[in-house]
């Protein structure tokens, strides 16, 4: 347990400077992920005070797109402080996981529905004045239902501004570092846009731009060469993709987009230029599980770095600390590391003449083949048929018509009525060969607001939304009591469910506060089996919590409660409330009553009898006496009485 709040489970993901667990918030029920900071920076005064303004400033960041981060605390022990972060278990896996699942790059349709939602999460936090600095496919998490979503903000720059690291030292995944990062240690929104160009060319061609013999060899080519163009290693890539990588990724900092909000911009715009449609986002079968961002690893000092091998990396990409060179002429900064390179890069060179040559001889035996196929008549081709702005059925049998059959992918739109065609690859007018395939996009209509059962997790609510495209809100003051769904689950939404509304349209979802608080019912005066029967049925668990005088109430009744009486309670579980009762003794009526009678009655009372006669005799009667009777007395009194 971390402050006696969250339990720690299962391990899901270990590096260098963090580990990940399940775990689960005993307070609210509710699943999370718990990333714990390695012992070297919980025992950093300056770390743990960054830490806990980047988790603040991470917890505001309230996107779909974002994971969000919960809480974060420090668990102090005799064996040593615990710094933790809490946040949002993502059911699914990482974008390293559906690369590596789809053979080592993703179709182009599919790499940029990944790129719009993480650069939608960055844009996000570049306009709340936080940078990433840290942007790779082990920080992008896949949810079940094709969520993206980006994990980690702030971390690395927690690490790298507190005195863990001296002003030599790169903190990042050299892979994706930016050179101003390299140079200067310096970043900022166009730093996350250099690295989100990166992560774009890997899923494009499977391997990122940049490979070297050590981690040096690697930053020395982000600062000293362009990123080629994707085309280069998959040259089905259109030139619009090319050129997008390039504006990303450019050395100069102030030619790039100037922030992830701007690089979405172009993004869109090249898509729809293409003619690309969303697509699905899946979670691969193999990697059905939870998880969580990988969590960024502290590599050991500079020369204790692992070698980066020339081929591509096909796991993990970790955070590394690295030495930043000094100031100067780049090249002499990095010549130690560029001299080792040479008879590598050479042989690359000669390599991608050999792959050239190659590459002309299988085109040109693929055009024999394809002429000869034709001339057989197998390579007839027809007109596509106009299919954009029919209904999908119709469309289907106009392809039927023409030798050709429809592939279909529905999406919502705001304007397109739902089971009309959007767009069609290749469009219409365009030559296929007979019996191809044509990619239709049909559309869903407006996005419509789902049906949310009463009780459902909040996590599953959100992801119902955002799988029709909406964006849920959370909104603490909507939140309501409710008598029977448990607190924490949701009552129900706003717009209700069924409701049309535009793509990334608002939906709140209003959670249970739980039970509505319980008003202690006025049980003063009762008797304490009436005082705890009315208590139960309230709802609570009452309790003698002892008894004093009060002579107002009679003996073995109620004085007042613990919690007192009209005090509002939440019904969690059974509320103890403590019942104090009087001991009042009322005074017996003495009148009339033998003298020895009377000693007896008072005894078994508590009390004791004080008698005055003139002649003391047996037999005496009492005549009268004080206090009165019926009075309420503490118990032990003297009751004084006259007797003859």
């Amino acid at each position: 347990m971390l402050e006696r709040r969250y339990r720690v489970d299962s391990l899901i993901a270990r590096g260098g400077m963090s580990t990940v667990y399940r775990g689960l918030d005993t307070r609210l029920d509710r699943p999370v992920a718990i990333k714990v900071m390695d012992a070297q920076y919980s025992g950093d005064r300056s770390f743990v005070d960054r830490f806990e303004r980047e988790a603040r400033a991470a917890a505001r960041l309230h996107h779909p797109d974002v994971v969000a981060v919960y809480d974060q605390g420090v668990d102090h022990r005799p064996d040593g402080d615990h710094v933790f972060l809490v946040m949002q278990l993502v059911e699914g896996c990482t974008l390293r996981d559906l690369i590596l699942d789809r053979g080592g790059r993703l179709p182009l349709a599919m790499a940029l529905s990944v790129m719009a939602p993480v650069l939608s999460a960055l844009g996000a936090a570049h306009q709340a004045g936080m940078v990433h600095r840290d942007v790779k496919p082990e920080n992008v998490l896949i949810g079940r239902g094709g969520s993206v979503m980006v994990a980690d903000f702030g971390l690395v720059r927690a690490a790298a501004e507190a005195g863990t690291t001296s002003g030599s030292i790169i903190l990042g995944t050299v892979a994706y570092l930016s050179p101003e990062q390299v140079t200067t240690g310096a970043a900022d929104a166009r730093s996350d846009v250099y690295a989100a160009g990166i992560v774009l060319f890997e899923m494009l061609t499977g391997r990122p731009p940049y490979v070297g013999d050590t981690a040096l060899s690697v930053a020395y080519r982000h600062v000293n060469d362009d990123v080629p163009p994707p085309s280069e290693l998959v040259p089905e890539i259109p030139q619009a993709i090319d050129d997008l990588v390039f504006r990303a990724t450019r050395r100069d900092p102030a030619q790039r987009p100037e922030n992830a909000e701007v690089f979405l911009a172009e993004l869109q715009q090249v898509r729809t230029d293409l003619g690309i449609a969303p697509v699905a986002v899946p979670v691969p079968a193999s990697e059905e599980r939870t998880t969580q961002m990988a969590p960024a690893a502290e590599d050991p000092p500079t020369e204790q770095i692992p070698a980066v091998r020339e081929t591509p990396p096909v796991g993990p990409q970790r955070t590394r600390a690295m030495a930043r060179p000094a100031t100067g002429d780049h090249t002499q900064e990095f010549s130690a590391v560029a001299a080792p390179a040479t008879g590598p890069q050479r042989d690359r060179r000669r390599g991608r003449r050999t792959v050239l040559v190659w590459t002309v001889v299988v085109l040109a035996l693929a055009a024999l083949v394809g002429g000869a196929a034709f001339w057989l008549g197998l390579g007839s081709s027809v007109q596509v048929p106009r299919l954009v702005g029919e209904q999908e059925a119709v469309a289907q049998q106009a392809l039927e018509g023409a030798g050709l059959t429809g592939n279909v992918t529905k999406t919502y739109d705001n304007t397109v009525a739902e089971g009309v065609v959007i767009s069609s690859n290749p469009n219409e007018g365009s030559k296929a060969r007979s019996g191809s395939t044509v990619d239709l996009v049909v559309s869903l209509g407006e996005p419509k607001v789902p049906e949310i059962a009463e009780g459902t997790t909040l996590a599953e609510a959100e992801s119902a939304i955002r799988n029709v495209k909406l964006q849920p809100k959370h909104d603490e003051s909507a939140d309501q009591f409710h008598t029977t769904v448990p607190e924490g689950r949701v009552i129900s939404v706003n717009p209700g469910p069924g409701t049309p509304l535009n793509i990334s349209a608002e939906v709140t979802v209003i959670v249970s506060k739980g039970p509505p608080p319980v008003k202690v019912p006025d049980v003063r005066g009762m008797s304490k089996d009436d005082a705890f029967t009315t208590l139960r049925n309230s709802g609570f668990d009452p309790y003698e919590a002892g008894r004093q005088f009060d002579s107002d109430i009679a003996g073995d009744h109620v004085i007042s409660t613990d919690p007192a009486i009209g005090s509002e309670i939440r019904l969690v579980g059974k509320p103890r409330i403590g019942v104090v009762l009087s001991n009042a003794v009322e005074v017996p009526s003495l009148n009339g009553v033998r003298v020895d009678e009377a000693k007896q009655q008072v005894a078994a009372l508590g009390l004791q009898l004080d008698v005055q006669a003139f002649f003391e005799r047996d037999g005496m009667m009492i005549l009268g006496q004080l206090p009165l009777p019926g009075s309420k007395v503490e118990p032990g009194s003297t009751i004084h009485v006259t007797a003859f």
